[in-house]
């Protein structure tokens, strides 16, 4: 079997490193533009099984001559480079687990050309999307008539410093999207659209973690595959409290719009130029994360108002030496794969994960996730009306 990542940033790394402590992986080929990256990676991984390739992954056709000979791949490039993979990965015939979950009406598109091929495509197999994807579709099945969904996570700082109290564990430019995109939700039914930063709600976990302020953000794929068995689904990013009220502040005077504004003789996009800017604001003193997911889905069983709730509290992992980011992110799709290699998962498509585990896989998988050391707390209430 031989699979390839492609990108070896923090988390295409971690899904290197990972994988290769399984059996039946024969080679691990490690894609990137960059060969100081690849170096890194392969000191990191440090396993003969692993092999570099610099290449081009700018394009379909340069992502679909990478792929020639690979049996799966793992996406781990920047959401721009999402759909050129999974249109990549189909004429290449190679099953694709893909990070990013963003544009799923347009690689869903593309489900009857990856069944033809032969291939699965699973995007947004991480942690948000991916985990919380697929606990809220288990939760839906668990009750007779699903009601409310409601998808929170977010990966903070174990140590928050001044302005934002956030320290960036993945792109940049991903974050940011995350903040200027629209927020895909279902109320009442019905697919809609709300503004980006909507709707901020206090959140408390356990500790180290307290209080939390959240927003609704992009639901990803769960609004398009799970409409029709929940009444209301939102997702929800966490921070700590007073980040989103500066961010959106940021939002409010144009740092984070694209239109291109000239200064002097530079022509730039204010969110380029607040890219750069906000970098060292959000780099913190210390490399130590948490992330934290909870997901909670009410509704009726048996006559009887039932809500089920999933919730992780993910530290900074010493023992591997990497981020809770990297690693929630980065094991939910490199067991998928595992899965589709071993004929656990023999379906084609386009299927996000919500669409595989479910029902006699759900367990099983959180087995799996909780033996490489992602615990997922579960409690179910019931709550009787009094007359």
């Amino acid at each position: 079997m031989h699979i390839f990542v492609l990108g070896t940033g923090m988390i295409g790394t971690t899904v290197v490193t990972e994988l290769a402590k399984y059996a039946g992986v024969k080679t691990i080929t490690a894609v990137d533009i960059n060969q100081a990256s690849i170096d890194k990676c392969l000191a990191i991984a440090n396993d003969p099984q692993v092999i570099g390739k610099v290449a081009a992954l700018a394009t379909e056709a340069d992502i679909a001559e990478v792929l020639k000979g690979a049996d799966l791949a793992i996406g781990c490039l920047p959401h721009s480079l999402s759909l050129p993979a999974i249109k990549a990965a189909i004429s290449s015939k190679c099953h694709l687990v893909d990070l990013v979950g963003s544009h799923f009406p347009e690689k869903l598109a593309l489900h009857e050309q990856a069944q033809q091929a032969g291939v699965l495509i699973v995007p947004g197999c991480g942690v948000a999307p991916g985990i919380t994807n697929f606990l809220a579709a288990q939760g839906i099945e668990l009750l007779d008539e699903a009601q409310e969904a409601m998808l929170a996570c977010g990966g903070i700082p174990r140590y928050p410093d001044p302005p934002l109290g956030y320290q960036v564990v993945y792109r940049l430019e991903s974050l940011l999207g995350l903040y200027t995109k629209p927020a895909t939700i279902i109320r009442n039914g019905k697919i809609m659209e709300l503004a980006p930063l909507s709707d901020l709600v206090e959140m408390t976990f356990s500790e180290p973690v307290g209080l939390c302020e959240t927003v609704i953000t992009d639901a990803h794929s769960t609004a398009f595959m799970l409409q029709g068995k929940v009444e209301n689904l939102v997702e929800r990013t966490v921070r700590y409290p007073g980040h989103w009220d500066k961010m959106r502040v940021l939002s409010e005077l144009g740092f984070l719009d694209e239109t291109p504004v000239a200064i002097e003789d530079t022509v730039i996009s204010p969110k380029l130029f607040a890219q750069k800017v906000l970098i060292p604001k959000m780099s913190g003193h210390s490399i130590e994360d948490i992330t934290v997911l909870r997901v909670e889905v009410s509704g009726i069983k048996h006559g009887v108002s039932t809500k089920h709730t999933w919730e992780m509290i993910d530290l900074y992992d010493h023992e591997r030496k990497i981020t809770s980011m990297a690693k929630t992110t980065a094991i939910p799709a490199l067991l998928i794969s595992q899965w589709i290699t071993t004929k656990k998962i023999t379906e084609t498509g386009v299927i996000p994960i919500e669409g595989l585990i479910v029902q006699e896989r759900f367990h099983p998988f959180l087995t799996e996730l909780s033996q490489l050391g992602i615990e997922i707390e579960y409690k179910e209430e019931t709550f009787v009306e009094k007359e």
